[in-house]
């Protein structure tokens, strides 16, 4: 029996080696886990590229990235690059002695952003935390290689570090203040009033808080982050312990299975989580130190409706015709109140009317029904502030009767609003910065009384200056109203001061309101040119965002927009300087005292001719439609049809 017993032994010993042998294997070639097995399930938001290296060999067959990378463009890109490369990451680099270029060369798998809830109860001073992943896979050696490196310069600098280990894996703890990123800021954007003399007080300088960020090396990931217990979930997933995931969050799988599948790449922000959190803040003490003539924050996350937003998330796809994007906004049906209510969308026919011009460059169609956003935007303020919504309502209740006592806004403005809001807009008339900030652009509000809407809307003429008195003229036998509105002045850029005023008029079942008389006058003419919706390609592009009866849908002609914004940017090269000279911003980047210091950053002239990178453009269109799931956007771009030749 013994001998038996010692046979039988001895003949399984090769099978528990081959085994094991076999079980190993198989976890070698397992490789690192996919984001939502990897991250923990308290994780608030991500943001990941699951597959890098296929996403960008994607991304490069993208028109922007092939434009980008276009010879003609390359004065313009080399110049940029190479300043953002010297002035900003630079000064960082050497700062923190590392090399941006290191990391994000080995990227062969997953690049992940997180953030955690690192025990954030809002009461505590707990603050989230952060993780960064990278799988550089067959390039892990070269990772190790690297960190040492790291470790060594960081210690060279004179910044301190600790060695030790989480789940027996090594990890260096880089530790620096936040006096160290200001003074990289400081070296890319040097204040310009550094030692000059103020009549002001200098400001108290906040105490630097110290810092510290785990680094470290499990196999082939890179694991970068500000707490020690998120990195050690992210080990223990790594190694397929039993910590529940971010794919075991319903919220989460909930979007993943909708959305995330095949994703080049997506994000996700647990917005109830972070709500909740901030509800918890709201109701401790420092959240009742408030004024008490203000309502209380969780009053006021409450009456917007931001308690009933579960998540937000987006993913971004890519298909033979040109860029996907979907965002969700998930607020089930039964929990939506406030801004929810306000901004939804009625399934309706949202396609461009025959009398949108097919040279409009924007156009914009949104089915809300005015009526009853405006009974739920009375609704909030009444929440918030039942002061305010008797201010509003005694605003509404004499608006007008100054000059008609029988006067009824509610009755002759709110009561005529219709259920559709249009707009769109031309590219500008001339080839001049001044006129693309103000290029022509009409906005329509439909009404079941157009004209007695357009009567009401002259009421609210007494809540202007007197400066603004309304004037009234004919045209085509339609009464067009016209009043100045306040807060004109200088151009951007310069130029003489410029009065800006409002005309509208009632035409066709609609109130049309433009800044820009010809574009009013148009409209009321009639459109005999060819109309937009009948733009080639249009019909069948829409047809990726759910189609043209979704109650909003958006349209932009990128080619013709971005033929006037490069010629006008080759033209006022110089006054875009100037204009740029004058913001904070310019101080910072040493533009406040010579304008072309500008040109050494972003250099408009060295901009090539449209037509050489033409080809390249055509247009975007979005939609939005609510289900009861919450509410959806897409974003399609489809390809240009010069780069399928």
């Amino acid at each position: 029996m013994i001998i038996s017993s010692s046979l039988r032994t001895n003949r399984q010993r090769p099978v528990l080696f081959l085994g094991t042998w076999f079980v190993l294997t198989l976890a070698c070639f397992a490789g690192t886990p996919p984001p939502d097995k990897l991250l923990a399930a308290d994780t608030l938001a991500v943001f990941t590229v699951p597959d890098y290296p296929k996403a960008k060999a994607t991304w490069n067959q993208w028109p922007a990235a092939r434009v980008w990378a276009d010879e003609a463009l390359k004065p313009f890109a080399d110049k940029f690059l190479g300043k953002l490369k010297s002035e900003l990451m630079g000064p960082m680099e050497r700062e923190f002695g590392l090399n941006f270029s290191d990391y994000g060369d080995l990227t062969r798998g997953q690049l992940t952003l997180a953030v955690t809830q690192n025990d954030w109860d809002g009461k505590s001073d707990q603050v989230p935390g952060f993780l960064l992943l990278l799988d550089t896979k067959d390039k892990s050696e070269v990772l190790k290689t690297n960190l040492t490196n790291l470790k060594k310069k960081w210690v060279d600098s004179g910044k301190q570090i600790k060695i030790g280990k989480i789940r027996d894996v090594e990890f260096t703890t880089l530790i620096f203040s936040s006096d160290d990123l200001s003074k990289a800021m400081d070296k890319a954007f040097p204040d310009p009033n550094a030692g000059n003399e103020t009549l002001e007080a200098p400001k108290p300088k906040k105490p630097a808080k110290k810092m510290e960020w785990q680094i470290g090396q499990s196999d082939s990931l890179l694991i970068l982050g500000s707490s020690a217990k998120d990195i050690e979930k992210i080990l223990i997933r790594q190694g397929g312990g039993a910590v529940p995931s971010l794919s075991e969050q319903p919220s989460f799988a909930s979007s993943y299975s909708a959305r995330f599948r095949d994703s080049l790449s997506y994000g996700w922000v647990n917005v109830k989580a972070i709500v909740d959190t901030l509800m918890k803040m709201a109701s401790g003490p420092n959240g009742a130190a408030q004024n008490p003539m203000m309502p209380k924050p969780d009053k006021i996350l409450s009456a917007l409706g931001l308690t009933g937003l579960q998540n937000i998330c987006f993913n971004v796809k890519d298909s033979p015709d040109g860029c996907m994007i979907d965002m969700q906004l998930a607020v089930p049906e039964g929990q939506r109140a406030g801004l929810f209510k306000i901004i939804a969308a009625e399934a309706k026919d949202s396609s461009p009317p025959a009398f949108v011009p097919a040279d409009a460059v924007k156009f914009t169609r949104w089915r809300l029904n005015l009526q009853k956003s405006w009974t739920t935007i009375e609704n909030v303020i009444a929440d918030l502030s039942p002061q305010g919504a008797a201010g509003i309502k005694a605003m509404i209740d004499y608006a007008g009767k100054d000059k008609d006592p029988d006067f009824d806004l509610r009755k002759n403005l709110i009561a005529n609003l219709g259920d559709d809001f249009i707009s769109y807009q031309k590219n500008p008339r001339k080839p001049t910065l001044t006129d693309l900030n103000s290029p022509p652009s009409i906005f329509l509000i439909s009404s079941p009384k157009a004209e007695q809407l357009a009567g009401a809307l002259k009421a609210l003429g007494s809540f202007l200056p007197q400066q603004s008195k309304m004037k009234e003229r004919e045209f085509l036998g339609r009464k067009v109203y016209t009043m100045g509105l306040p807060g004109g002045g200088s151009p951007r850029g310069g130029g003489k001061p410029v009065d800006t005023t409002l005309s509208y008029a009632a035409s066709g079942g609609y109130v049309a309101l433009s800044t820009d008389t010809a574009m009013l006058e148009e409209y009321l003419r009639g459109n005999d040119s060819k109309p937009l919706r009948e733009t080639p390609g249009l019909a069948e592009a829409a047809q990726k965002v759910g189609g043209l009866g979704t109650g909003l849908f958006s349209f932009q002609n990128d080619y013709e927009s971005l033929r006037m914004t490069l010629e006008i940017l080759k033209k006022e090269s110089g006054s875009l300087a100037n204009l740029i000279s004058s913001s904070p911003l310019a101080g910072r980047l040493g533009m406040d005292q010579d304008s072309k210091k500008f040109k050494d950053w972003v250099d408009f002239s060295l901009l090539p001719n449209f037509d050489k990178i033409s080809k390249y453009f055509y247009f975007t269109i979005w939609s939005g439609s609510v289900n009861s799931q919450g509410f959806d956007l897409k974003v399609f771009t489809p390809n240009a049809p010069q780069l399928k030749k």
